[in-house]
């Protein structure tokens, strides 16, 4: 039953997710509740309200912010980063879409989870929307020198240099200028996280306004899932928040976008610092705007139909733009959207030219005209149906709470006013997509209907240009040399004073026992880890794992490597890259990408390189070939997974030649949105022989070794030596020991196996000699890699010691101890970084700082060194180090799905993170002391030891006296 405040409006079972789908209503206010029953002690919450900004002052971003950062019944400044420390959640975050602002949460925890909800509740409700906060998170000018009217005049704020972030990576850069042409006249005409051109105009009393407007319960959907109860959730909803508010008509549904009449091309820049050559440096897009995805059926159907066009390397479309000598690789923003109301279709080519984009709107529409009147094999088609079906019947979590996943799910059509039932039930309509698609006229029906008949079309070019960051500061102090030029006397004393209460806040020491809390006492006393059972294929080793994995089978292959030569070592991830989208068996490659479709969720190649538990100079390295495919297809996973490994082909040098150019592409796309990794692995790369592979293989060395790989392979003979490299390595790896990992429900394992006996039956064929790394080469103690971004990323990385070793756990803690009590105060709130922190690393016997998306450089390695001395100097309440013990312990804990935590148990047990080791690991984590902190810091983070990295632009850099810079 129903609290009684609110009504039952219906209750559906779905079997398929083992789950109970329940929506109810509050009756004073009109608020929904959509609650989703499953016997899962991991519970998720999540409250959504409809936002819609009319302009690009990021009103409604800097709203999620700003409500976060206090309340009426927390009146602390900075209650959602203390609550991370005073609970076990496994999720706590705050999104703002294109068009909603959703309040997700997720804990295993019931007293955790209610703490949580209370606090979430009146974040969201009675935010105090204080203006020092909108001038933290939102925007303000502030002198460079606080203190100092004569020192130069800013722009700060953690949304304003976020965005300004955002808006470096070329790939978002491109999706909201195609965005603003498919809606003219809508929301979604407008940047909703921010144009940082425009975020100085928000004032606060329009935040306020906004908040007054969209936060509320009539505007509100919840969303629970787990195995509390609706009524209890819904008794809190009531007591905290619900009963102090009546319904209010809101008009704020978002109308059907104005239809162009004819189709539409336009062209414009982005910016690419310093560049000597701007060829190939261009993206072309088409984007068409489709139906409302309130209708789920149509929604679907439009879904199949990009997946037909554009899922693997043999469907048509994606062959077509892979293949093309236009560009260097498929558009990353290739496919069907349903993030705005009327969902969108994309597709295009990047690494082009401006010149090339009649020629690539023409490519695309005659792949269309082509499917149109010829239709597409069946094949191809219940292929993209078995996707869908798998992308519904997966547990996922690993990342990402499953539950907070399918609640995700239910936003989308519910916070439009649909039905959520189909985005979560969605077999009846797999049911009926699949009868309407026997039919061959139902795809060349769908192409007219959605695409070539729809003259709500859009071709973008994005050209890049050279001196585009430069205006754009240029234009920026510009305004603010204009603002200060108007400022009186009485102006800059006001900002000098608004600065200084500002700082007083940040630095104020709110009473955190205000917030609820988890202590100690609420940990479970052990850490649940997957058990297997070993049991032979054959001569081969094989590890079963029995988990609900809901009618899905995981297989992996794990081999062992043999010592490398350095060749060897640079070719291994790209081999890994390759092996999954090469032929194979005799069939070319697009014969070899349609079997993987239509039988399996997706083939994997990964190399894992791990230091020894005891010692991290010691390594053990695998390469892994991985799996997964509904049971019914477990046979037809295992032989191509077979196949993948001893028969995939080497000789299709176009193809490799695509792949290395995607590869290329997407690495560099890739950079400013991981910036603070990239720094991380530069900054430890001269500390361990893991730490030097990852910077190797996935850091930014790996991306300049790529590029230079990539620049060679235009000549047929590089080309063709590189595919026999590949070959040759893929040979020699064969005869390495391997083993098999298998995870799927307990009553498949004997079919499975009788399966993998076919082919996967021999064990060793011989000693190897053993995989090491040699010690990494002294890197320079100040790198600075030029990239183009308007922020920075930076890092300082300190050797320390190995799992094992006593004080492992203790820098383990030390890590969210000094993010926790000064780095997040000092680079985010003061700074204006979106992000820092610190922490220590494994497996590379490391302890690191980092920032992200940091309108510093200089100042913020100091503030990494100013932590130390905080650590040292102050006196630190014992409940300090409970947060920051909690937040360990935490993460430790923190679940994945079913088939992950089996994945992640076997290999930990491979590397020697045996069950035994990691809860002895997590059992000395409580038993850290402020003294023992105190003692690591000074044995280990000593300044002579530090290696620092930072991620900035060439004009930053130029700066910056100490450091050896890198061009990327």
């Amino acid at each position: 039953m129903p609290h009684s405040a609110f009504e039952h409006l219906r209750s559906h079972p779905v079997p398929a997710l083992r789950l109970e789908f329940q929506e109810y209503r509050h009756r004073a206010t009109g608020a929904r509740h959509l609650h989703l029953a499953a016997d899962d002690p991991h519970n998720a919450f999540m409250v959504a309200f409809l936002t819609v900004p009319q302009d690009s002052s990021g009103v409604a971003h800097i709203l999620e912010h700003t409500a976060l950062c206090g309340s009426r019944r927390y009146p602390v400044r900075d209650p959602f980063f203390m609550m991370i420390r005073r609970s076990l959640n496994t999720f706590m975050n705050a999104f703002t879409s294109s068009d909603w602002t959703a309040y997700p949460f997720a804990s295993q925890n019931k007293k955790d989870f209610n703490n949580l909800l209370d606090v979430y509740l009146d974040a969201a409700f009675f935010p105090l929307l204080d203006e020092r906060d909108f001038a933290q998170e939102g925007h303000r000018l502030e002198f460079a020198q606080a203190n100092d009217p004569h020192s130069e005049l800013l722009f700060k704020g953690v949304v304003f240099n976020e965005m300004k972030g955002a808006m470096s990576s070329p790939v978002q850069r491109l999706g909201q200028e195609l965005q603003h042409r498919l809606f003219p006249t809508i929301t979604y005409h407008y940047n909703s996280g921010g144009d940082p051109e425009a975020i100085p105009y928000l004032t606060h009393e329009q935040l306020k306004a906004f908040h007054a407007r969209h936060y509320h319960p009539s505007n509100a959907i919840f969303l629970t899932y787990g195995d509390i109860p609706a009524a209890e959730h819904q008794q809190r909803f009531e007591a905290q928040a619900l009963n102090r508010f009546q319904a209010l008509s809101l008009d704020l549904a978002i109308p059907d976008e104005r239809r162009h009449s004819a189709p539409l091309a336009d062209l414009t820049h982005y910016p690419l610092d310093d560049a000597e050559d701007l060829s190939d440096q261009t993206h072309v897009v088409l984007g068409w705007l489709l139906g409302p995805i309130t209708d789920p059926l149509a929604t679907l159907r439009a879904h199949l139909l990009s997946d037909v066009l554009l899922d693997n390397s043999s469907s048509p479309l994606r062959n077509a733009l892979e293949t093309s000598e236009l560009g260097a690789a498929p558009s990353p923003l290739c496919g069907f959207d349903t993030a705005t109301r009327e969902a969108t279709f994309v597709c295009g080519l990047e690494g082009s030219n401006p010149e090339h984009a009649e020629a690539v709107e023409a490519l695309v529409l005659q792949v269309l005209q082509q499917v149109a009147a010829d239709g597409v094999p069946q094949e191809a088609v219940d292929a993209a149906l078995h996707q869908l079906e798998l992308s519904e019947r997966e547990i996922t979590g690993d990342g990402f709470p499953y539950g907070l996943h399918l609640l995700m799910e239910a936003l989308t059509p519910a916070i439009h006013g649909a039905d959520p039932l189909p985005a979560l039930d969605s077999n009846p309509l797999l049911e009926q997509l699949r009868v309407e698609s026997r039919d061959p006229a139902f795809i060349p029906r769908l192409v007219r209907q959605l695409l070539l008949d729809n003259p709500h079309r859009v071709r973008l070019t994005m050209a890049p240009d050279a001196e585009m960051s430069v205006k754009q500061a240029a234009t920026e102090r510009e305004r603010l040399a204009a603002i200060r030029a108007a400022l009186t006397e009485t102006d800059q004393v006001r900002l000098v004073k608004q600065a200084h209460i500002l700082a007083e806040r940040q630095q104020r020491q709110d009473d955190p026992e205000l917030l609820p809390k988890v202590g100690l006492e609420d940990v479970p006393p052990d850490l649940k880890i997957a058990e297997g059972v070993a049991r032979p294929v054959g001569a081969l080793p094989a590890t079963w794992y029995a988990q609900g994995t809901n009618g899905m089978v995981y297989l992996q292959a794990v081999l062992d490597l043999p010592a490398l030569e350095p060749e060897e070592l640079d070719l291994l991830p790209l081999l890994c890259a390759c092996l999954p989208e090469v032929g194979s068996a005799g069939r070319d490659y697009r014969a070899t990408q349609a079997r993987q479709a239509a039988v399996t969720g997706g083939i994997s190649a990964r190399a894992n390189v791990r230091g020894g538990v005891d010692n991290v100079h010691r390594v053990k390295g695998v390469l892994v070939l991985a799996g997964k495919a509904l049971a019914r297809n477990q046979a037809a996973l295992s032989e191509l997974l077979w196949e993948t490994l001893t028969r995939s082909r080497f000789d299709e040098l176009p193809r490799l030649r695509e792949l290395v150019a995607q590869m290329r592409a997407q690495r560099e796309e890739a950079v400013t949105d991981h910036g603070h990794m990239l720094a991380l692995a530069a900054a430890s790369a001269g500390l361990s022989p893991t730490a030097a592979l990852n910077h190797r293989w996935d850091g930014l060395q790996g991306l300049r070794d790529l590029k230079a790989l990539d620049d060679t392979l235009d000549d047929p003979t590089a080309l063709a030596a590189f595919a026999a490299r590949l070959e040759r390595l893929r040979d020699r790896l064969q005869h390495a020991p391997r083993q098999l990992l298998a995870v799927s429900e307990a009553e498949r394992q004997d079919d499975i196996a009788a399966a993998l006996a076919t082919h996967w039956r021999e064990g060793a064929t011989g000693a190897i000699e053993p995989f090491v790394l040699a010690m990494p080469e002294a890197s320079p103690a100040r790198q600075g890699f030029s990239v183009n971004t308007q922020v920075n990323f930076c890092a300082k990385a300190y050797p320390t010691v190995a799992p094992n070793h006593p004080d492992a756990p203790t820098l383990h803690v030390l890590g969210d101890f000094l993010r926790n009590g000064y780095l997040h105060r000092a680079i985010r709130e003061q700074g204006g970084a979106y992000g820092g922190g610190a922490g220590y690393h494994p497996d590379s016997g490391a302890f690191r700082f980092y920032s992200y998306r940091d309108p510093r450089l200089a100042d913020t390695l100091a503030d990494f060194d100013r932590a130390l001395d905080w650590l040292r100097t102050h006196d630190h309440p014992a409940r300090t180090l409970e947060e920051a013990i909690l937040g360990v312990v935490a993460a430790i804990d923190k679940p994945g799905s079913p088939a992950g935590e089996a994945i992640s148990a076997f290999f930990g047990i491979l590397f020697d993170r045996t069950p035994e080791q990691r809860r002895a690991y997590r059992q000395r984590v409580p038993a850290v002391t402020l003294d023992d902190l105190k003692r690591v810091a000074t044995s280990y983070l000593q300044p002579e030891q530090a290696r620092c990295a930072v991620l900035s632009n060439a004009r930053t850099l130029a700066e910056q006296r100490d450091f050896t810079i890198v061009a990327v």
